[in-house]
C-alpha cells in the first residue's frame, strides 16, 4: 500500500511538471500567444454581456432570489457547503480590499478571522456576551488589530511585507496555542452559544444559511460603496504608484492603515460567525493554507472585482465538494487550474475593467 501511495504521488508530481512545462512552452509559441488572445477576447465579449444595463440591474436581484430559494429544494449537507461558501466569500471580500484594491500583499489575514473567533468564544463562554454585541466587538477587535500591523509595516512593500504579515499570522498562531488560561490552547473553546433572536435560536443549517447570506449581502453593499467612494479611488492610486499618489494629496499612511483595518474587521465579522455556527474553535482551523485558498479566491476570481471575488469563493469551495470523490487529485487539478488560469486569465474570471490599463497596457 506504501509502495503504491508513493509511486501514485510521483506520478502526480511528474504530470504537474510536464503540464507546468508544456502550458510554458504553448505560451511563449505564436500559436499559443494567439490561443491566449482570443479565450481573453472570448471572456470579455460574455463580460462586456454582463455589462449591460439591464443584466446588470436584473442580475443581482435574480441571484438574490436564487440564493433566497435554493436551500428549500437541497438537504442539510449542500445547505452547509452553501454557509461554509458564504463564510469564504466574506473573508475574500475583506481580503480584496487589501490586495485587490490597496495593493497590499497580506499573508496573515486569517489571523484577523481567529481574533472575531477568540474574541466571541471568550466573551461568550467567560462573560455571558450574546451574538450581536459580539459581532459587533469582534469586528473592533479585528480592526484594530490590522490598524497595528499597518502601523507596523507602513514602511514596507512586496516581498518584505507579505513576509512580515506571514510572522503576524505565526505569532497569532502560537498565542492560540499555549495561551492556555485564555485560549485553552490546543483543546480549543466549546460551549460557544448559538445566535438568537428573542426566543428563536438559531439551530437548523438553514437558519444559518439565511444568516450568512444576510451578512454577506451587507458585505457587499458596503464594500462596494467604499470601491466607488474617494477611499477605494485613493487605494487604487496607491497600488498603481505611492509616490504618485502622495503627490497628488493622497494621506498614502492613514490609507494603508485604513485598508488593513477595514480588510480585518470583515474578517473578524467571518469569525464571530464560524465561532457561533459551529459552538468550537481551535488554532487548527486558523493556519497559512486558509490564507493560501482565501488567497486563491482573490486572484482566481479576479482582484479588485467583487462578482470575481465571490465566484472564486463559489468555485473553490463548492467544486471540490461536487468532486471529493477524486480528493487524491483535487490538489493536483486546483494547482493545474491556477497555472492556466496565470497564463490565459491573468486578471481572473471576472477582472476589474479599472485594472485594464495594469495588465493590458
Amino acid at each position: 500500500m506504501g509502495i503504491g501511495r508513493s509511486v501514485i504521488a510521483a506520478g502526480i508530481i511528474f504530470a504537474g511538471f510536464t503540464l507546468f512545462t508544456k502550458t510554458k512552452d504553448v505560451i511563449t509559441s505564436p500559436e499559443g500567444r494567439i490561443l491566449s488572445r482570443s479565450v481573453q477576447d472570448s471572456i470579455c465579449t460574455v463580460y462586456g454581456m454582463l455589462e449591460t444595463t439591464w443584466i446588470k440591474r436584473g442580475f443581482p436581484l435574480a441571484l438574490l432570489t436564487l440564493l433566497l430559494i435554493t436551500p428549500l429544494t437541497i438537504n442539510n449537507y449542500y445547505i452547509d457547503v452553501l454557509t461554509i461558501t458564504g463564510i469564504y466569500a466574506i473573508l475574500a471580500l475583506g481580503l480584496n480590499i487589501v490586495v485587490g484594491l490597496a495593493g497590499l500583499l497580506d499573508l496573515g489575514y486569517v489571523a484577523f478571522y481567529a481574533v472575531g473567533a477568540y474574541s466571541y468564544g471568550i466573551l461568550n463562554t467567560q462573560f455571558g456576551i450574546s451574538f450581536w454585541p459580539a459581532i459587533l466587538i469582534g469586528a473592533i477587535l479585528a480592526a484594530v488589530a490590522g490598524m497595528l500591523l499597518g502601523m507596523v509595516t507602513l514602511r514596507l512593500r512586496g516581498d518584505y511585507l507579505a513576509i512580515v504579515t506571514l510572522g503576524f499570522l505565526m505569532i497569532v498562531h502560537l498565542v492560540l496555542n499555549n495561551w492556555d488560561h485564555v485560549t485553552r490552547g490546543p483543546n480549543g473553546i466549546l460551549g460557544i452559544q448559538s445566535p438568537s433572536i428573542g426566543g428563536f435560536v438559531f439551530s437548523e443549517p438553514i437558519h444559518f444559511y439565511y444568516l450568512i447570506l444576510a451578512l454577506a449581502v451587507f458585505t457587499v453593499f458596503v464594500i462596494n460603496r467604499i470601491n466607488h467612494s474617494w477611499i477605494g479611488r485613493a487605494w487604487i492610486a496607491m497600488r498603481e504608484n505611492e509616490i504618485a499618489a502622495s503627490a497628488m494629496g493622497i494621506d498614502v499612511t492613514k490609507m494603508k492603515i485604513l485598508a488593513f483595518a477595514l480588510g480585518a474587521s470583515w474578517a473578524g465579522i467571518a469569525g464571530v460567525f464560524f465561532a457561533g455556527r459551529y459552538s468550537f474553535i481551535s488554532p487548527e482551523s486558523f493556519t497559512f493554507l486558509e490564507t493560501v485558498l482565501v488567497l486563491s479566491m482573490v486572484v482566481l476570481g479576479g482582484m479588485g472585482s467583487i462578482p470575481g471575488v465571490i465566484l472564486g469563493a463559489a468555485l473553490l469551495i463548492i467544486l471540490p465538494e461536487i468532486f471529493r470523490g477524486f480528493q487524491d487529485y483535487r490538489m493536483l487539478a486546483f494547482g493545474g487550474a491556477m497555472v492556466l488560469m496565470m497564463a490565459f486569465r491573468p486578471q481572473g474570471f471576472i477582472g476589474n475593467p479599472r485594472r485594464k490599463i495594469e495588465l493590458h497596457g
